[in-house]
């Protein structure tokens, strides 16, 4: 049997903690080694057992789950699982969290918990198995980006049958807010599937449009895909898709299963971009668990486009990336931090 993943739950409620404790424990790849009200119950836990994952509320007593959160990740970074409830100021903390280096979101059910519970666990037990997987040196703050006022150096007419697609899952949303704010104001429209729960795509919109020269919002139905604008796509209930109407490119949102696991789905998107696109497009697969994106990215590469996935030194879960490179479908795999400049760069040779 595989090593047991030691689990540390804080949060301050004593219902929560106990729903968590006794969901957790049906799993037999997790064992709970310890439950905590609020931080400073966490740190002696923490200090004593280190845990390879933490769960974490954000609004607790005596101090907040983000500034706990910033302080243990500086001397004993520990891959970190936020659960907390879905109302409008925890989105916009729940992103500050990722900021600081949590691995990934849980939504508590707002109504009808015991209806939603084996949903939500599902959902933690999945997650807490990635998180186990994770090197969180690889998770450290983005560093601060301002937005520029520069002049164009094209306008924005230009290369509109371009089109960039981007797939992410686990530390997509730090690898996006590294690489989204490099691309020049008038880049040819980018569009990104990044894995996340339900209403929290809107506040990762928000948090890359302050950083970005471009503009960056949650994509809608019909939305044009232009020069100088990234849409990403909404987590929840459609995949989106993209599909040529005249000289222009426009999204869809459509119902449908999950497909490789997931809705949004990179492989949706990816396969929409081949036959809409085809060699006008350039596509990149970032950090993820699985295999969400491989085929829609050789779909692309068949289809004449360009390809290309982060290289496993600077992926957070080199799962999706690897998937895809074992299988030829990108041409080259790239750092992070070289993923703007090799992109532009295709751009000009396509």
């Amino acid at each position: 049997m595989n090593k047991q993943i030691r689990t540390l739950i804080v949060d301050d409620s004593a219902l929560v903690r106990d729903i968590l404790s006794e969901g957790l424990s049906q799993d037999p790849e997790i064992v709970v080694i310890g439950t905590a009200a609020d931080p400073y119950q966490a740190r002696d836990i923490l200090v004593i057992e280190k845990p390879d994952v933490i769960t974490l509320d954000i609004e607790m007593p005596r101090m907040d789950g983000i500034t706990f959160l910033k302080r243990y990740m500086s001397v004993l970074p520990t891959p970190t699982i936020i659960v907390s409830s879905l109302t409008e100021g925890n989105k916009h903390l729940s992103m500050d969290a990722l900021e600081a280096g949590a691995v990934d979101i849980v939504s508590k059910p707002t109504s009808g918990l015991k209806d939603s519970l084996t949903i939500m666990m599902t959902e933690l037990i999945h997650k807490i198995k990635i998180a186990a997987t994770v090197n969180v040196s690889k998770t450290r703050p983005s560093q601060t980006f301002v937005k520029t006022s520069h002049l164009p150096t094209h306008s924005p007419e230009e290369s509109t049958n371009r089109v960039i697609a981007i797939g992410s899952s686990t530390g997509g949303t730090e690898a996006l807010a590294r690489i989204i704010p490099s691309f020049p104001a008038f880049c040819p429209g980018i569009v990104i599937v990044q894995h996340m729960p339900a209403d929290y795509t809107a506040s990762l919109a928000e948090r890359l449009d302050r950083l970005a020269q471009m503009k960056v919002k949650e994509a809608e139905n019909g939305d044009l895909v232009h020069s100088g604008q990234v849409l990403i796509a909404p987590g929840g209930m459609n995949h989106m898709k993209i599909h040529r109407f005249g000289s222009h490119y426009r999204v869809r949102l459509v119902s449908g299963e999950p497909v490789s696991s997931h809705r949004p789905s990179v492989d949706v998107l990816f396969s929409s971009i081949a036959d809409a696109v085809g060699e006008n497009a350039i596509a990149v697969l970032l950090t993820g668990m699985g295999r969400d994106g491989a085929d829609g990215l050789l779909q692309i590469k068949h289809a004449g486009g360009r390809t290309f996935v982060q290289d496993e030194k600077t992926s957070v879960v080199w799962g999706m990336p690897k998937v895809a490179w074992e299988m030829n479908a990108a041409e080259a795999k790239i750092s992070l931090q070289d993923i703007p400049r090799i992109v532009i760069k295709a751009i000009k040779r396509t």
